[in-house]
């Protein structure tokens, strides 16, 4: 199973490079998480966001492939403990489909591009800035894929 990261926004601090590598690094070629960084448009004050939203989810949705299971990362969305990730993770595993998580620019994920995922996984109720997310995110699946394989990282 691939899991593909695609997130927008390209010109990140080194130090979330450094922290989502060091856990993406980790996961075990049959279980691989890469990274999609897309350019995110330019705002102003006098923005039009749900036109800028709306070309976010284009540029989303022409990275997807087509048997790819499309998972949203959205405050609505379901809150997991690790061991309930690890569960998700087994299904995803079972269904055997690569998946496609997406996070949203700093406006959120456009209404209809959220319509057509399958799975909303919230992180947290907290407001978390985007380049933390991608950290937090390689590090949860990292986690609950060493639960699955009975690893010790999750008791540490």
């Amino acid at each position: 199973m691939r899991i593909r990261l695609i997130a927008l926004g390209n010109k990140m601090p080194g130090w979330v490079s450094e922290g989502y590598e060091e856990y993406a690094g980790r996961m075990p070629h049959e279980c691989r998480l890469e990274l999609v960084e897309l350019k995110l448009p330019e705002r102003t004050k006098n923005s039009d966001i749900p036109r800028l939203m709306a070309q976010e989810a284009e540029q989303i949705l022409a990275q997807l492939k087509p048997a790819e299971r499309l998972l949203a990362l959205d405050v609505k969305g379901r809150n997991w403990s690790t061991e309930q990730l690890a569960g998700e993770m087994q299904r995803w595993r079972q269904d055997g489909r690569d998946i496609a998580l997406i996070i949203g620019g700093p406006d959120g994920i456009a209404p209809e591009l959220l319509a057509k995922a399958e799975l909303k996984w919230s992180l947290s109720a907290l407001t978390l800035p985007h380049p933390l997310v991608r950290i937090v995110v390689a590090e949860a699946l990292y986690r609950a894929h060493t639960l699955l394989s009975n690893h010790p990282y999750h008791r540490a």
